[in-house]
């Protein structure tokens, strides 16, 4: 089994790709894809598909984790939900099963409490990672623990 996990933004989308191989969980990819802002709104969403869409024909994930967005009054929340929006239609373009996690989901299933601190998490996937360094940026450490909840949830501990 090989997932994607996805956290979602304009300006950053975390990813993190995650095979299990022999009940082993390895680390294949993490990083961002980065969109300026300087560019129009529209330029950056199609940004996000086409880097999104190379990345996945790049590693043909079979599973998809992505986190859910709650609605915050922000000046940044409708383009985050464009954004996501954008990364739910690659994924079902490619079709490939999409789980949703909400933030409290994901603390909870990672580090084990719902109010889990950012350090708990990124403890947690480094230890299920068996990582020596933190994955950077954090960004990408968050998808890495968005993948790592989809893989608890179908019963790879």
């Amino acid at each position: 089994m090989r997932i994607i996990g996805i956290d979602p933004g304009l300006a950053r989308v975390g990813y993190g790709i995650i095979e299990i191989e022999n009940e082993k969980k390895i680390l294949l990819d993490c990083g961002v894809i980065e969109t300026g802002k300087d560019k129009k709104e529209e330029d950056r969403l199609y940004e996000i598909f086409q880097d999104l869409h190379e990345l996945i024909n790049h590693w043909n994930p079979t599973a998809a984790a992505v986190e859910k967005f709650f609605f915050y009054r922000s000046s940044t929340t409708i383009s985050v939900v464009q954004a996501r929006g954008v990364i739910m239609m690659v994924l079902a373009s490619k079709k490939i099963d999409v789980s949703e996690y909400s933030p409290a989901q994901i603390k909870l299933t990672i580090a084990g409490s719902g109010k889990a601190s950012k350090k708990d998490i990124l403890d947690a996937v480094m230890y299920s990672l068996d990582l020596q360094k933190p994955p950077k940026p954090d960004d990408s450490a968050d998808a890495l623990a968005i993948a790592l909840t989809k893989l608890n949830e179908d019963g790879f501990n």
